[in-house]
């Protein structure tokens, strides 16, 4: 955990502080000191802060992916900031950058956020322009949901304090409000690019500087000296739209708290305890609690506000009938029981919350048998058909289809956070080494090798951590599998400011499966 602390901070540093001196030098504040002047204090809930982590080596890396994003109150509105970090090559969009604002953008767009860009980016990384530039999850992506976000009326302010460059220029351009400081620059080609395309010299505020944009092309809306000035006009922008719906008290008293470190660990565990470690205090109704138990559902209530639980049990639980199950192990009985509560909470409009620390579904002759396909695949079905806001947290192992079917990332989670013990992967690192090491083996012996047991002990230390680096928590938060990692004492106060967002509204739409196999 202390190792967590000290490698987050050093990403809060962005481009490091040389870069953060020279960024003050041109009388502009860094992304992180943009959003602490323009968020309430203390509201800012960052999220993606472990974007692109250990990713771009050869050029240097891109810390948290050269932009912060997160959910904070402005003027106590709920809004998405995307802030644009100068610092990490000045601004440039890596491709985790663009995923990165793909996501800020589908979490507003889902949940009705108001959007606030601080634009301050050179635009496209160059040297990967054909990974940032051309496809559906890439940059353009980005200026397509500006328009869609808008006609469907969901308020978007950009405020350009600094380089806005390129194609990146319809960004904000493309928004309700457009704020622009002195000294910005915004035009589709700079000065120099200019002059070797047409010939044509021209000054930096004559093609694309503030005063011009104000009062000449008309394109900016509001013309600020600096960045403080643009920040208070951005909150007064936001304090005319509409208060909050507010559904979600997050003054509600939490239970004591557990021993958060029995749920962290390889011993058994009853995930009862952590449950209510996280819900209201108050009771747990536990839906068909004697059948099916390797999946604990049931209904309690998070900040007031009624909501669904599915989650892994990690004791061995002994069934009416067969043998002992054991925990974090899917049977048939417990998906046909998850299936049918997720249905059900559909049917009242009950948001659900997932807590993963499941090693998948189970196998044999015994299960497929029983039709663990066919009970998985109605899982499936009912996850990807629900219409109720779904948030996720993995709190230890995510294998394989377990991860499908317990709402994953493919699965449209509104949130999905995990706890820095976690580990994603299609199966655990011991099965998937031997598996490897099989692989890798044969095709020795096809080229006529045969390794002793020194150099096969060799070969499997080193599959084996290539494959535990990859199962990591923090190589998925750099790929943007979870919005964050969070401390399992965090888990409720990040459950709450989720909840909160994901109720903003009902949008109606009916609940619908496809075929479900019975």
């Amino acid at each position: 955990m202390d190792d967590l602390a000290t490698q987050e901070a050093k990403i809060k540093l962005g481009g490091g502080q040389k870069a953060v001196e020279r960024q003050h030098e041109k009388n502009r504040l860094t992304a992180r000191e943009r959003i602490d002047r323009l968020a309430d204090p203390g509201s800012f809930f960052e999220l993606g802060l472990w974007a692109a982590w250990n990713m771009y080596v050869e050029w240097g890396g891109a810390p948290s992916a050269g932009v912060v994003t997160g959910i904070g109150t402005v003027a106590r509105r709920r809004a998405m900031i995307i802030a644009n970090d100068a610092t990490v090559k000045a601004g440039a969009f890596f491709p985790m950058t663009c995923k990165k604002v793909l996501r800020a953008q589908r979490i507003a767009q889902e949940n009705l956020l108001p959007l606030i860009y601080l634009v301050d980016s050179a635009g496209v990384f160059l040297p990967l322009q054909d990974e940032v530039f051309p496809d559906e999850d890439d940059f353009g992506r980005i200026f397509r949901n500006n328009a869609v976000i808008s006609a469907s009326g969901i308020p978007q302010f950009a405020a350009i304090m600094g380089n806005c460059v390129a194609g990146g220029g319809y960004l904000p351009v493309l928004c309700d409000k457009l704020i622009m400081t002195d000294g910005s620059g915004l035009y589709l080609a700079g000065p120099a690019l200019v002059k070797a395309a047409i010939g044509q010299e021209v000054s930096h505020e004559d093609l694309g500087g503030a005063k011009m944009h104000a009062s000449i092309s008309g394109t900016i809306d509001f013309r600020e000296p600096d960045d403080p000035h643009a920040l208070e006009r951005l909150k007064r922008l936001v304090e005319a739209l509409p208060d909050d719906p507010r559904h979600v008290d997050i003054a509600v008293a939490a239970a004591p708290a557990p021993d958060w470190s029995r749920f962290t660990g390889s011993s058994e565990y009853d995930v009862r305890d952590l449950i209510r470690g996280i819900l209201d205090p108050g009771p747990f109704d536990e839906y068909k609690a004697e059948f099916g138990q390797t999946l604990v559902c049931g209904f309690g209530r998070l900040g007031g506000l009624p909501v669904g639980v599915v989650a892994n049990q990690r004791i061995r639980t002994k069934p009416a009938q067969g043998p002992m199950q054991y925990g974090g192990v899917i049977y048939v009985d417990s998906a046909d029981k998850a299936a049918r509560f997720i249905m059900d909470c559909n049917q009242t409009r009950t948001p659900i919350i997932f807590l993963q620390n499941v090693n998948g579904f189970m196998v044999g002759k015994d299960a497929e048998q029983a039709g663990i396909i066919r009970a998985g695949a109605k899982l499936v079905n009912v996850i990807s058909n629900s219409v109720v806001p779904k948030l996720t947290v993995i709190t230890g192992g995510s294998f394989g289809a377990g991860n499908y079917a317990l709402c994953g990332k493919a699965f449209d989670p509104r949130m999905i956070f995990a706890w820095p013990n976690a580990r994603y992967a299609v199966m655990g690192g011991d099965q998937a080494a031997n598996t490897l090491l099989d692989i890798q083996v044969s095709a020795l012996k096809r080229e006529g090798k045969t390794p002793d047991a020194a150099e096969l002990a060799d070969l499997r230390d080193r599959v084996k951590a290539s494959y535990d680096e990859k199962t990591d928590v923090r190589y998925a938060a750099a790929r943007l599998w979870v919005d964050r990692i969070v401390r399992p004492e965090e888990t409720r106060s990040a459950l709450l400011m989720a909840l909160a967002v994901a109720t903003r509204y009902d949008d109606g739409r009916p609940f619908r499966t496809g075929v479900l196999q019975v």
